[in-house]
């Protein structure tokens, strides 16, 4: 008994020690796989800066109203210089974080530029570019002219007014050029009456306060058929109160309101039945203290019924010769009959007071004269085309 006792005490110890070695077998193995594992890692070289100019080089026909731009790519600008034919330099700005330059300074029409640009990359090395250009000679310039002027205060009926000094074939260029601003802000569109000429309104009459901005940025642009801008304009001006003159053919007044509020009703005598004041929105254009109406100027000779009158307190209603101003010698028709050449006959008093307390872009409504048709063409008789054929443009 003793023997079998030792005989299975040598076999368990045996057992036990072939599972340590079992054991310490599977770890070692383990410990070798992770001995003869690498990790590879690698960082890229830093790059060397890449330059981009515009316009490209060797170009020709630039616009000098398109910008000269030019950005750096992996590294930052440090040092750009376009030059003008003169030999001096164009002024320019860097953007903050040095990764583009900008011309500030108006390139000129016919001249070659040259562009030096350096930059630094992130390898730390210098890398300079060069190029140059040529900006177009235009066939021939435009200048632009503006209706209202500049710091004006006008009436709520006041379009804004664009004249071209040159046919204008790119209309839709041209309007893209003109921004226009107001506070609060208006939706409104453009609408051209000539080659030359667009007028700019919104559906219904401004409101008053309304401040307008207009930045007319045509230099350097082309507006079709080798015509570029010669000059940007910047014009600001503000909506006055809302004065409207109803004045009506059959009652012979006129009934001024300022703000909706009747301020004022006055007697008045309009065209004769040979000469009818046509009906329409009239907008209040410009006025003189004193001038001399001379109906030749309108096509009246003085053989066939035509005047050359003095009169005061004249205000321009249409480029066809259509005032209010006074006349002392129709004061027994006026309230009564129509009897002038087509004007708004006022007694001096009352000329008098439109004068000091209208101003241009005021409206004038005349009704039931027995007229024609006032002509949106005949001044500022916008207001007489629907806005569903205005939007359109007439390009």
């Amino acid at each position: 008994m003793h023997r079998k006792r030792g005989t299975l005490a040598i076999v368990a110890i045996g057992l036990v020690a072939t599972l340590i070695t079992s054991c310490s077998s599977g770890s070692a193995a383990t410990g070798d796989a992770g001995q003869t594992s690498t990790t590879t890692s690698s960082t890229p070289p830093p790059k060397p800066v890449s330059l981009t100019t515009g316009p490209a080089d060797a170009a020709v026909d630039v616009a000098p109203g398109s910008p000269v731009v030019v950005t750096a790519t992996d590294g930052k600008l440090t040092q750009v210089v376009l030059t003008n034919p003169e030999g001096k330099a164009v002024a320019g700005q860097v953007s903050p974080d040095g990764l583009q330059w900008t011309n500030t300074e108006p390139l000129g029409y016919q001249k070659t530029y040259t562009l030096a640009v350096t930059g630094e990359g992130a390898d730390g090395k210098p890398v300079t570019k060069t190029s140059s250009f040529t900006t177009v000679k235009p066939r021939t310039l435009t200048y632009l002219s503006v209706n209202p002027q500049d710091g004006t205060t006008v009436g709520v009926g006041q379009p804004l007014a664009f004249y071209f000094d040159e046919p204008i074939a790119d209309k839709a260029a041209a309007e893209a050029m003109i921004s226009i601003t107001t506070e609060p802000r208006v939706e409104g569109a453009f609408y051209w009456f000539d080659e030359k000429t667009a007028h700019w309104r919104p559906q219904n009459y401004w409101a008053p306060g309304t401040k307008v901005t207009i930045n007319a940025k045509i230099y350097g642009k082309h507006v079709g058929n080798g015509v570029y801008g010669e000059e940007d304009r910047l014009i600001t001006t503000t909506i006055g109160d809302a004065v409207v003159h109803e004045a009506d053919g059959q009652t012979h007044q006129v009934v001024t309101k300022v703000n909706g509020q009747v301020v004022r009703t006055m007697p008045t005598s309009m065209g004769d039945a040979q000469n009818p004041t046509p009906t329409g929105t009239y907008v209040l254009m410009e006025k003189h203290a004193h001038m001399v109406m001379d109906s030749r100027t309108y096509g009246l000779s003085l053989e066939a019924g035509g005047y050359v009158t003095p009169v005061d307190w004249a205000y321009r209603m249409s480029n066809s010769g259509i005032f209010f101003h006074s006349a002392p010698w129709s004061i027994g028709d006026q309230g009564r009959r129509n009897v002038s050449h087509g004007c708004l006959n006022l007694s001096p008093e009352n000329a008098k007071w439109v004068f000091d307390n209208s101003k241009q872009g005021d409206i004038v409504v005349v009704t039931n004269s027995g007229g024609p048709v006032l002509e949106s063409w005949d001044g500022f008789g916008d207001w007489q085309i629907p806005w569903d054929q205005w939007v359109k443009g007439n390009r």
